[in-house]
């Protein structure tokens, strides 16, 4: 059975957090916004894309609707949450304005020619990772991406 793709699908993300007005902040220092009708004293609606949000919960809403305990994400690692930027500057710009804001650097930047990267701890201990991706790379895939220059270079 072949599952069908449902591009027009919304991916909402759920964090714990400590303290939502100043993982807010943090977040804002990013440069993300949030969508006033989901974001109340409990809980906000971080705006990552036009179908991805990041929902911030305070650990007691959050543990209203998880089903096994809140893990500590300082000693154990679920998960690691990427979002992508439109220029390899803007990698580095937010990672900065994270390291700022109080975050913690994970990695230094992780350069792939095509695609770079760089990572950090939010304030709660959530990993994250900034990248940029070449539009052809991502549209061809790496490999073709290499090809087509080797191919470029060799035609000279």
């Amino acid at each position: 059975m072949t599952i069908p793709a449902h591009p027009a699908r919304t991916l909402f993300v759920n964090l714990p957090v400590t303290d939502l007005a100043r993982s807010k902040a943090f977040f804002a220092a990013l440069g993300f916004g949030f969508h006033p009708g989901f974001t109340d004293d409990s809980a906000a609606c971080m705006l990552v894309g036009e179908q991805a949000s990041v929902m911030l919960l305070t650990r007691e809403k959050f543990a209203e609707f998880a089903k096994l305990p809140i893990a500590d994400p300082t000693t154990h690692t679920l998960a690691l949450y990427c979002f992508s930027v439109s220029s390899r500057e803007e990698v580095d710009t937010v990672a900065q304005a994270a390291l700022a804001a109080g975050g913690v650097e994970a990695d230094g930047l992780e350069d792939h020619g095509f695609m770079c990267s760089r990572s950090f701890f939010d304030l709660d201990g959530h990993g994250w990772q900034v990248m940029w991706m070449d539009p052809a790379a991502a549209q061809q895939g790496p490999e073709q991406l290499a090809a087509s220059t080797r191919d470029a270079g060799t035609a000279q």
